[in-house]
């Protein structure tokens, strides 16, 4: 009898789970398998569906593609500058929040505005800011010739500008949700700590890295994983601020170069694409099952 009921609530459970599983069947796993497929399939064509080789030729003409070495170098400087940046700056401005009492409410609403403001639109406002026109200088080139200093294209100059206007951008833009995430973290430390701590003479500095730091590492190590995912997938940030034409510009993503292979001006080759998209997955995981590991030993559960 008992054993007839555990199979029945079994079975009650694979049916809840029923249309999640056909969900990511299909839109998740069926493309993904897909795309593995076409990654090997040479000279593949969309339009017959025919192709005449397989093997490892995409891989290869993608990994020997200066246009996607060099998104690959954007992707990976916007990652390593972005992340921790955006991370600890929200870190900061959320313990200031944590700490304020009275109108906290009001200053997370504010610090959240630009999270849900179209993308796109905030790119044009970082361009108007940035972009030298024949009419003027930008905003923050008055800014920078009014202390005495030199003007700088941002958006048409040097390699440097143009990325430290994105990882400028990217930040700004992740930042809102990491100061939501990081305030209602702290807000779920249990104050009988702090006043242990208190009472043992404890320094502020002693109490938020033994206290506050580990508790809210979950969290922390949460918007780190998601931070490296959204960094790796970064496109519609760059077309916003330097147009759809990234490879003349030099600024490319990995993203934006399988979103050319497969629409854009050398558009039409959906293998090139797909084994592009499948190094960026194994990147990806590459770097996620590190983060695992690594927060093995610094993530207090």
């Amino acid at each position: 009898m008992r054993k007839r009921k555990f199979i029945n609530s079994s079975l009650k459970g694979w049916l809840y789970l029923l249309p999640a599983i056909l969900f990511l069947g299909v839109f998740m796993v069926y493309p993904l398998l897909d795309v593995f497929v076409y990654s090997f399939e040479e000279g593949y064509n969309s339009a017959s569906q025919t192709y005449f080789g397989t093997g490892f030729y995409n891989y290869s003409y993608v990994l020997h593609d200066p246009y996607f070495l060099q998104a690959v170098k954007n992707t990976f400087v916007l990652v390593v500058i972005t992340v921790p940046l955006s991370t600890g700056i929200a870190l900061i401005i959320s313990i200031g929040l944590h700490a304020i009492k009275p109108l906290r409410e009001l200053l997370q609403t504010i610090y959240f505005l630009p999270y849900v403001t179209n993308t796109l639109a905030v790119g044009m406002v970082f361009m108007i800011l940035f972009k030298k026109t024949a009419y003027s200088e930008g905003l923050i080139n008055l800014l920078i010739t009014g202390l005495g200093g030199t003007s700088v294209d941002f958006i048409d100059g040097p390699y440097w500008a143009k990325m430290f206007v994105l990882c400028f951008y990217t930040i700004w833009v992740v930042m809102p949700f990491k100061i939501l995430i990081l305030t209602g973290a702290l807000s779920g430390v249990d104050e009988q700590y702090y006043h242990a701590a208190r009472v043992d003479g404890t320094s502020k500095f002693r109490i938020f890295m033994r206290i506050t730091l580990p508790m809210i590492s979950p969290m922390i190590f949460y918007l780190v994983i998601t931070g490296f995912i959204g960094a790796f997938k970064a496109y519609s940030d760059v077309v916003a601020l330097f147009g759809t034409n990234l490879n003349a510009a030099e600024m490319n993503t990995i993203v934006g170069y399988v979103y050319d292979m497969l629409y854009g001006d050398s558009g039409g080759y959906p293998s090139y694409a797909s084994a592009a998209a499948i190094i960026l997955f194994v990147i990806i995981l590459t770097i996620t099952c590190i983060n695992l590991l690594v927060s093995k030993k610094n993530v207090h559960y």
